[in-house]
């Protein structure tokens, strides 16, 4: 039977398996070389703990409990980096203004500032939103590795043209793409190491942000972001 410790040691290779994305059981048992049967127990036991969660495909991902800890740590740089930026960004802007991870095949609402008055596109903290269709979705899924990419463009709003056109020039956006009527930009924050963590975003209707939200709200909406990204260099160093 597995001490204390060797369970430790192989639930830690589970989580670190699951870090680069969803995972089948098969998939979790090639990631790590563990048994079937113990990758599916621990599996389970972390999930009983919301270390580990299910995909809407039933896949294992990372759960929720573990940007609770890192928040009650004070650990979660980005979001309190992410604050005042928000503000300033969605002042400069006018319009609401979001920051978003991917959790997953979906992506998640993890920092808000909206639009104080009128009408605005309200996304709120925790909202669970599409890796299909949106800005924030392309910035998100645009720099995957190659298979990951290929796999998000399954039944997606966008295509891989497109994709590549958000990495030449930095930025995306979106012209009722994820909900009628709503216009969005969005660009990459990402940390020390280079890779892209989260999508920085401002989105409201159409009748405001024009069919290329892009000419009027990029240059903003991609100062902000590398302000965030510098932002977590200066936080790291």
């Amino acid at each position: 039977m597995d001490n204390g410790v060797g369970v430790l040691n192989k639930a830690a290779l589970v989580l670190d398996a699951l870090e680069s994305g969803p995972l089948s059981l098969a998939g979790l048992v090639s990631a790590t070389g563990l048994t079937r049967p113990t990758a599916h127990r621990l599996a389970c036991a972390l999930e009983d703990h919301r270390l580990v969660s299910r995909d809407v495909s039933g896949r294992f991902v990372l759960g929720p409990r573990l940007n609770e800890l890192a928040a009650a740590a004070g650990e979660d740089k980005l979001l309190a980096a992410a604050t005042p930026i928000l503000f300033s960004l969605r002042d400069a802007s006018g319009e609401s203004a979001q920051l978003y991870r991917r959790q997953g095949d979906a992506r998640m609402c993890v920092a808000a500032a909206e639009r104080m008055t009128g009408l605005r596109d309200s996304v709120p903290i925790g909202a669970v939103l599409t890796m299909q269709a949106g800005s924030g979705a392309q910035v998100l899924l645009a720099w995957e590795d190659p298979d990951r990419l290929h796999r998000g463009l399954h039944n997606a709003a966008f295509t891989a043209s497109a994709l590549a056109q958000v990495r030449r020039r930095g930025w995306a956006q979106s012209i009722g793409e994820r909900e009628a009527g709503v216009a969005s930009v969005s660009a990459p924050v990402r940390n020390p190491a280079g890779k892209v963590i989260a999508a920085l975003s401002v989105s409201g209707p159409i009748e405001r942000l024009t069919r290329q939200p892009g000419r009027l709200h990029s240059l903003a909406v991609v100062q902000a972001a590398q302000k965030l990204t510098d932002a977590l260099k200066k936080l790291h160093s």
